[in-house]
């Protein structure tokens, strides 16, 4: 048998007021007639006109009475959230109504308060926009010039004819097409960070077995590994660990850890791979040993532009990838950090294992 709730809604309290009023009214009524009997009891047609008027007068004014007293809380209440409106009209975004009650009024307040905590953090998430675009112009265009610079420079010298022989020649146009590589990866990386950086960035989810894909990309890498003399501890556990993720992008964020322990590991030496479950999360962990701390703050590194000492500042360097790693972890609701520890800096990337 289904269940009838009775809530103290806006409707129902004025029902109330209106019935609270119209016994009031009628208690004074009683009085008047009584006091009426009282003080003219024999009067003329035209007394008792004139107290008929008076009495219907005053019935109407108790009632008006009665029901504003009972009323003014509501209309009072209703003039504060039209006045804290215009103020979030007129641009104080954030700003919040005291919730009073629980019915129609104190929802439109709590609907007032969710819009206005919207606008606010759209408004804060558009600033941040526009102070990374600034802050993207301003650092990468550095990083752009560089290569272009060298690009025109050795054209203007093939230009001109300021090469002693084909050798030379043939050095230059090398030059060239590694400048122009370069630039070329310059550009890949700020296109996908600045896409990724976009709240309406997507991602083709699927449900896959972690364990299998990391089996997979490790074992794809071990050549590589093996030509920079580094070995290799595979702990990742043999169990089906399904998660949710976009296979192509989570792909770059693993080789992307790949590749920086490769880059900055102290050769020869081991690199440590594992991955974890642990309740309703799962961990890969990648630990590679450095001769020191690339920077005191080493969670620093997932900062835009963030590139640390000058050991880690080589020309393949944008200081892009860790934190276009990071943006992607987080748009699958998992985390990433750096943890170092007595000459071993460990990544540690987790995510939510799917049901």
């Amino acid at each position: 048998m289904k269940t009838i709730k009775f809530q103290n809604t806006l409707t129902v309290n004025l029902l109330l007021m209106i019935i609270i009023s119209f016994f009031g009214t009628l208690a004074v009524m009683v009085v008047f007639s009584k006091m009426d009997t009282l003080i003219n009891p024999n009067g003329s047609i035209l007394q008792a006109g004139l107290l008929l008027t008076f009495w219907f007068s005053s019935v109407i004014l108790t009632f008006i009475v009665i029901f504003t007293l009972l009323v003014r809380k509501k209309i009072l209440y209703l003039k504060y959230i039209s006045e804290t409106v215009q103020h979030i009209a007129n641009g104080k975004l954030g700003k919040t109504i005291d919730i009073k009650g629980k019915d129609e009024l104190s929802q439109l307040a709590g609907n007032i308060n969710y819009m206005s905590k919207e606008l606010e953090n759209k408004f804060i998430h558009e600033r941040q926009l526009e102070k990374v675009k600034n802050e993207l112009i301003t650092n990468i265009s550095h990083d752009l010039r560089t290569p272009l610079t060298s690009i025109i420079g050795y054209l203007n010298l093939i230009k001109s004819g300021q090469y002693k022989n084909e050798n030379q020649l043939q050095e230059y146009f090398e030059t060239i097409y590694s400048k122009s590589q370069r630039l070329n990866y310059l550009m890949d990386e700020l296109f996908e960070f600045t896409r990724l950086s976009s709240p309406d960035a997507m991602l083709n989810l699927y449900k896959i077995d972690l364990a299998s894909l990391l089996q997979q990309i490790v074992g794809e890498y071990i050549p590589i590994f093996e030509e920079e003399h580094l070995s290799v501890r595979n702990s990742i556990t043999n169990e089906d660990i399904p998660v949710l993720i976009d296979v192509e992008k989570m792909v770059r964020v693993y080789e992307n850890l790949f590749m920086n322990a490769i880059k900055y590991s102290i050769k020869p030496s081991e690199i440590n791979i594992s991955l974890i479950s642990k309740e309703n999360t799962v961990a890969l962990k990648v630990s590679n040993r450095v001769e020191q701390p690339p920077v005191d703050n080493v969670n620093k590194l997932f900062e835009r532009f963030y590139r640390g000492d000058m050991s880690r500042m080589g020309e393949q360097g944008t200081g892009l990838g860790l934190s276009i790693s990071k943006r992607i972890v987080e748009l699958h609701n998992g985390d990433i950090h750096a943890e170092y520890k007595d000459g071993w800096i460990t990544f540690i990337v987790e995510h939510p294992i799917c049901d």
